[in-house]
């Protein structure tokens, strides 16, 4: 990756497999001309950018609009490919989103990804080409993001929520802790993330969540992790959230 340059490429799709081999993988916040295509093969992803984090669980795909700046973190030993896409070619947002993704799809994305290694069968590479920024456009959008806030207070709550994500202080205690009223704290946060400051919480714990179920975290110590009084607590909000339990879910294929 040091050397290599997708947007010097002319073709509408460019796909990489890469491992994570020694648990880490540092990148600096960048951006590309392309839009860029995360998909887990195994292990998640976590997608920064400057208003929110998402989470990439296995199955899902993250996707970056081009010039969009970004960093990239997958979990220790995980393998991802990177499809970088033209993106004209492809009817995809414009702002940073998680696609759910369907079987057929992710071995197309495999498919892609063998054959750039190899010398190409232009026709038939075209033709699956086609096909997937036709389904790529008809994949559903996951709510596994955590919003963040250009606002310094609402930001500092981000990062301490962040780091210990059990905090369970309520809106008059983080309020009291900003020197603000109840009333204005909870219209900051409705403002900055479109959300009331429960239900912010509550995406921080899906995100954490998943990824740490999908690194083979057992559901009782992600439940204690959180700071739920029991784990059958969590099970219900998770359940609430993304509809399976969250051993369904992570096993879903």
């Amino acid at each position: 990756m040091d050397n290599y340059d997708p947007d010097t490429s002319q073709a509408a799709i460019e796909v990489l497999r890469l491992t994570v081999t020694d648990g880490e993988f540092k990148a600096p916040i960048h951006s590309h001309k392309k839009g860029q295509l995360v998909m887990p093969v195994t292990g998640s992803m976590l997608c920064e950018v400057d208003n929110e984090i998402l989470m990439v669980p296995t199955e899902s795909a993250v996707w970056i609009p081009a010039g969009l700046p970004h960093r990239n973190r997958p979990a220790s030993s995980a393998s991802f490919c990177f499809a970088f896409i033209n993106s004209s070619k492809v009817a995809l947002p414009n702002k940073c989103c998680t696609l759910t993704i369907t079987p057929l799809v992710r071995e197309m994305i495999l498919y892609l990804a063998e054959s750039s290694a190899k010398p190409p069968a232009l026709e038939q590479t075209n033709k699956i080409t086609e096909v997937l920024f036709d389904m790529l456009a008809q994949m559903p959008r996951e709510q596994l993001n955590f919003p963040l806030s250009s606002d310094a207070k609402l930001r500092k709550v981000a990062n301490i929520l962040l780091e210990n994500p059990s905090d369970r202080r309520t809106i008059k205690q983080w309020a009291a802790y900003l020197a603000m009223s109840d009333r204005t704290f909870s219209r900051l946060v409705v403002k900055e993330t479109g959300m009331t400051f429960g239900l912010w919480r509550k995406q921080l714990h899906i995100v954490v969540s998943l990824q740490q179920l999908s690194q083979g975290i057992s559901v009782q110590s992600v439940s204690e992790h959180l700071g739920y009084d029991s784990v059958s607590a969590f099970i219900t909000m998770f359940k609430k959230a993304l509809g399976k339990s969250p051993k369904r879910y992570i096993t879903k294929q």
